[in-house]
């Protein structure tokens, strides 16, 4: 009976000892991921140009989902424009919104830039989807100042 309960104590510890080397094994293949999509990605938007063009630069944005962003929108039109996405912003998760000496937190569904002004949204995407983007100032939108973000998985 000794020797049965010494045999069982010697198979435990090998099972153990497996799923240990696993699990160690594992985290090293799972945190250089967590870690690489850690770092923030940038990306430019510029709120129409000094000519005064309705449009967004670029007026295409690509996303993807668990990345950290940091979007730098900056106004360089010599009118007030929105960066418009509910649906977006929706499917978003921000850490921050940063204009001048200001950080605000919480839900985001629009952000106004005076003309020569600029704004940093800290956000990660976290549901895929493509999102319609526009500029609410009266006539804008109907002038062709619209944009599409996608958000891939």
């Amino acid at each position: 009976m000794n020797l049965i309960k010494q045999c069982f104590h010697r198979k435990l510890w090998q099972i153990i000892t497996v799923l240990f080397m696993i699990v160690i094994c594992h985290s090293f293949l799972v945190i250089p991921t967590a870690l690489a999509n850690s770092q923030i990605k940038e990306i430019k938007v510029s709120l129409g140009n000094s000519q005064g063009e309705l449009r967004f630069f670029p007026s295409s944005l690509q996303f993807e989902t668990g990345q950290q962003y940091k979007l730098l929108l900056d106004n360089p039109s010599p009118t007030k424009h929105y960066f418009t996405s509910k649906d977006f912003a929706d499917a978003s998760w921000t850490r921050k919104v940063e204009a001048g000496k200001v950080e605000i937190k919480g839900a985001i569904h629009e952000l106004e830039l005076k003309p020569g002004s600029t704004a940093e949204w800290v956000l990660t995407p976290m549901k895929s989807g493509k999102y319609e983007l526009h500029c609410s100032v009266a006539g804008h939108t109907e002038a062709g100042m619209i944009g599409k973000i996608i958000i891939n998985d």
